[in-house]
């Protein structure tokens, strides 16, 4: 996708040097445009942890690059117990997006398989490449399927299309395309008239300073709503479909994502508006049947619910919200149970939210 007319992914590795990884920083994003370089596995763990890269599937290959880091800085002769301390601690980053553990157990187990190859540095690097390019391919795929769904709403409405999103499942939580945002993108550049309502996302605000952002940069209509707004678009018949991401979701189709995701489905249930969750197969958690008692949900830092940061002509900037002496609960996410997803946009194709519509698209995991 592009930002101001010139094409990126979301990490790339520095073209003069193998041994540096470079992101996009998210925190500067939309006021300022930054590249933040990873050199070492505490590197990445900075990276994931404190949201400098954001979204299930790029934090999983920021992760894949992370372990290719650790290779880096690993003699060979303790490389089995130093791989799987680093591994262990890359995962400790951020406990909810499943693509992390994903992404590092699949580069330890390469790693450790090969480690007797004189040429590992450069396949593990290749391996990183790879996961990097498979969700690129299946975020593609996401949105030629979620296309479809688009182009009926409007073939039958014969006007522009209204949908709402949640939080940032976009190309820049992804590496490219998106997933929420990937059909979205592919029926804008098809020509079909979409429009999307942007929820602000507290409290890091990842709609309103990500979505919002790259939307803008491609060029397609949008319109920033506070969180709480969503509900009296759908009773006023002013969405027509939601779409939006995950950083988990479990066998039997509950979906773990942005703290409000589970309120946005409540209120399209109510309203007869299909709700649908865009995710790659990364992101399927194959081991937990109940989400909602299963998922591990993460406790952010008070101070992202008690300050808000903003643009001031100086800079980016902190101001105080609430009183100094009241608690914050800041959970980063909630689960969506299956009973009110209207459908699971895959790279396989769309499913249903249950077990065995799932394991039709995924036979490979019925074990």
């Amino acid at each position: 996708m592009e930002i101001q007319g010139k094409q990126y992914h979301t990490i790339w590795l520095q073209k003069n040097s193998t041994n540096i990884v470079e992101v996009i920083d998210q925190r500067k994003l939309p006021f300022q445009f930054e590249v933040f370089e990873m050199k070492t596995v505490e590197d990445a763990f900075f990276a994931i942890k404190e949201m400098v890269v954001r979204g299930a599937p790029l934090i999983g290959v920021t992760a894949a690059y992370g372990m290719y880091l650790a290779l880096l800085q690993t003699e060979r002769s303790e490389l089995e117990f130093v791989i799987k301390s680093k591994a262990d601690y890359l995962k400790a980053s951020r406990p909810t997006a499943v693509n992390l553990a994903f992404a590092v157990d699949c580069m330890t187990d390469f790693i450790l398989e090969n480690q007797n190859d004189e040429n590992l540095l450069e396949q593990t690097l290749e391996k990183a490449h790879q996961l990097k390019a498979e969700e690129i391919e299946f975020s593609s795929k996401i949105g030629d399927f979620g296309l479809e769904i688009i182009e009926q709403i409007y073939q039958k409405k014969k006007d522009t299309v209204n949908i709402l999103t949640h939080c940032n499942a976009g190309w820049l939580a992804c590496i490219d395309w998106g997933t929420a945002t990937a059909p979205i993108y592919k029926a804008h550049l098809k020509g079909i008239p979409v429009h999307v309502w942007v929820d602000e996302t507290r409290p890091r605000n990842q709609g309103a300073r990500l979505t919002a952002y790259e939307l803008g940069e491609q060029g397609v209509p949008h319109t920033v709503i506070p969180d709480n707004t969503g509900g009296h678009l759908m009773q006023h018949g002013m969405v027509d479909l939601v779409i939006v991401g995950s950083d988990r979701t479990s066998v039997t189709g509950d979906v773990a994502n942005k703290i409000g995701t589970y309120l946005k489905a409540l209120a399209a249930h109510d309203n007869n508006i299909p709700f649908y969750v865009a995710l790659p197969s990364s992101t399927f958690d194959w081991e937990i049947e109940d989400g909602v008692k299963q998922i591990p949900i993460e406790q952010r830092d008070p101070g992202e619910v008690s300050e808000i940061e903003g643009w001031t002509k100086t800079g980016i900037q902190n101001v105080r919200l609430i009183p100094e002496n009241s608690k914050v609960a800041n959970y980063g996410f909630d689960v969506t149970p299956a009973r009110l997803v209207s459908g699971l946009i895959t790279e396989r194709g769309v499913c249903s939210a249950n077990r065995k519509s799932i394991l039709k698209l995924f036979p490979e995991k019925k074990s």
